[in-house]
């Protein structure tokens, strides 16, 4: 017998798929162009309405673009920092630095790699093992955490993006990431050897401090060097203007921005639905961290409906959310819609899409997250009882998304009378930004981050146990 699958199963199957006029004409249209898109298209349209029930008093501009990097994390951050700023600052537009986020936490990031392979080394892990090869895949990836986002902003502080902005690598860091990864593989394989031949802790200091001097030498000659103080010269709304500095990033942040963000009340709660990992404890993942000695990535994994609801809350009171996800499932980027509903794989393909639920889905490797995004607005089904769809500002620039004009407006502010309340429905106009069903919350949204404030003492309590470590290599350890 052949090796493989029989020629006459395959012949049958042959014929069986152009016995199907349906089948044949999905490969005519396959074959120039994307399948799903050409089914996604009507559903999108229909979808796109940004009419929303709830949202912040200010949406962010201008629309940001990490473009060929993976720093979405850091905009998202920016991104909800900047919008009490905006109205501290009475300013139409306010873009922070994230090329300045990104330098500090690549420094961070290498100095804690490098020491926790030499630590790996000492205990005698095997550099052929699972762990060691895990950290080695990708050491000096893009993406990342929110509590590495806390280690970065409470120890360097932010910048004005006109204090320190994009360069080639910021905006395109492939190349940067090849020239560093290659180089902390190197260091790695010289600091095994040396631990190996039984070398002083002072040597292995030493060491390790100019392999980190060299990352250091690599990111600035890509990104620039810092600075250590700035003047940020700006003209508000009412056409006065106005000087900050000479100041430092670290004065910057606790004096301007803390006292109306102040990121250490912001914490993690997750959605992780696996049977193995209940609900109501804290979990954490094995070297999941960016700065030696920083704070340690906590997650608080409760239901989905609780992230739902103090996603909600912190939109009422305001502040939008930054967020985690899967973002490519179910999601037409062009159009900015994320829907359950959009793609019809049965229609295109003769067989119905993926059956697994969503912890099936991280259990056998199809969904974990990968992109982090702010939910600036919601809108609310079922007189309230429920939601129906979420507004999203995204990273992607203003080609992707929705289509709006160039300002953010509130208008019509309809009073309904409706069980005796109002309802607010606020058109929203800005461009770049998606919108995400509730289903598809419900299914591709792992995290969010909110104010303490917005939860309750017993979801707060969950902070105070001790977590359970995750292995490095589990889903909830991947990054945005």
């Amino acid at each position: 017998m052949a090796p493989g699958v029989s020629e006459e199963k395959l012949l049958a199957m042959q014929a069986r798929l152009q016995a199907r006029p349906e089948l044949r004409l999905a490969q005519a249209v396959a074959i120039t162009q994307d399948p799903l898109e050409a089914v996604a298209a009507g559903r999108a349209a229909r979808c796109g309405t940004h009419v929303f029930t709830h949202c912040v008093s200010t949406e962010g501009k201008p629309v940001c673009n990490q473009k060929k990097s993976g720093r979405c994390w850091i905009f998202a951050c920016l991104n909800t920092m900047r919008l009490p700023l905006m109205k501290k600052f009475n300013v139409e537009e306010l873009e922070l630095s994230q090329t300045y986020i990104f330098f500090w936490d690549k420094v961070e990031r290498a100095n804690f790699l490098l020491r926790t392979f030499a630590e790996l080394a000492e205990k005698g892990e095997e550099v052929g093992g699972r762990l060691i090869q895990f950290l080695l895949t990708n050491p000096a990836e893009d993406g990342g955490q929110w509590q590495m986002l806390v280690n970065i902003v409470e120890k360097y502080g932010v910048v004005p993006k006109k204090a320190f902005p994009e360069t080639h690598a910021s905006e395109a860091s492939r190349r940067m990431n090849e020239t560093l990864s290659h180089k902390m593989r190197e260091c790695c394989a010289r600091l095994h050897r040396l631990v190996s031949k039984g070398c002083s802790k002072e040597e292995l200091e030493k060491t390790i401090d100019s392999m980190l001097e060299e990352v250091y030498q690599v990111l600035s000659i890509c990104l620039g060097c810092p600075p250590d103080t700035f003047v940020w010269e700006y003209r508000d709304k009412d056409k006065v203007s106005h000087r900050i500095g000479p100041i430092s990033p670290r004065d910057f942040y606790t004096e301007h921005v803390q006292p109306v963000y102040n990121i250490t009340d912001k914490v993690c709660l997750v959605n992780d639905p696996r049977p193995y990992n209940s609900y109501g404890e804290l979990y954490t993942v094995a070297y999941l961290s960016n700065m030696v000695g920083g704070r340690l990535t906590l997650y608080n994994n409760q239901d989905i409906k609780i992230l739902r609801q103090a996603a909600a809350d912190s939109i009422q009171a305001g502040e939008a959310v930054w967020f985690g996800c899967d973002s490519g499932k179910q999601c037409n980027g062009k159009a900015g819609v994320s829907d359950l509903q959009l793609f019809d794989y049965e229609m295109v393909f003769g067989v119905k899409g993926t059956a697994l639920n969503k912890a099936d889905r991280m259990i056998y490797g199809d969904s974990m997250m990968d992109h982090a995004m702010v939910i600036t607005a919601y809108s609310e089904k079922d007189e309230g009882t429920s939601f129906e769809k979420w507004r999203v500002e995204n990273s992607w620039g203003d080609e992707r998304g929705h289509k709006g004009e160039s300002t953010t407006v509130s208008v019509c502010i309809i009073f309904l009378i409706s069980f005796l309340k109002y309802v607010h429905n606020v058109v929203c106009f800005s461009t770049g930004y998606l919108q995400m069903s509730d289903d598809w919350f419900g299914e591709y949204v792992f995290e969010v981050v909110v104010d303490k404030r917005f939860l309750s003492e017993n979801i707060l309590s969950v902070f105070d146990k001790k977590p359970h470590v995750l292995p490095a290599w589990d889903p909830m350890g991947a990054l945005a």
